[in-house]
């Protein structure tokens, strides 16, 4: 499987995001936003199979939304102002989560059952 550090995320063809960092190893999905004080970079975690996913924002010290995807990247769930200091379980299967600033969703008109798309830019190896 390729891994890929640089990527969009489009929507109906329309870039949501320009420049999304894609998460594939256990090691940067574990360090995340951790630490961060504020959303610089969209985060997009590509688990190896959809399954419920859960989520904490233990030392992440701002509020996110996150996107959940199946594997055909349609939305199946969505958790907006998730604040510092918690945790959420999916109560649906996903096999993606995008982690991006609050406000984000509102903002790009997600919605459940929107499908969006993954464009690479740079490719950094083999996973």
């Amino acid at each position: 499987m390729k891994t890929f550090d640089g990527g969009e995320i489009q929507k109906d063809g329309k870039a949501l995001w320009k420049q999304a960092r894609f998460l594939k190893s256990p090691l940067s999905m574990m360090k995340g936003l951790m630490l961060a004080r504020k959303v610089k970079v969209t985060l997009v975690f590509c688990f190896r199979n959809e399954k419920r996913l859960s989520f904490h924002m233990f030392f992440v010290f701002c509020p996110i939304d996150i996107i959940f995807l199946g594997k055909d990247k349609t939305v199946v769930e969505i958790k907006e102002g998730f604040r510092p200091f918690s945790a959420y379980k999916t109560r649906k299967k996903a096999m993606y989560a995008i982690e991006a600033k609050e406000g984000s969703v509102r903002e790009k008109g997600i919605a459940v059952g929107d499908v969006l798309q993954f464009r690479r830019i740079r490719r950094i190896g083999k996973a």
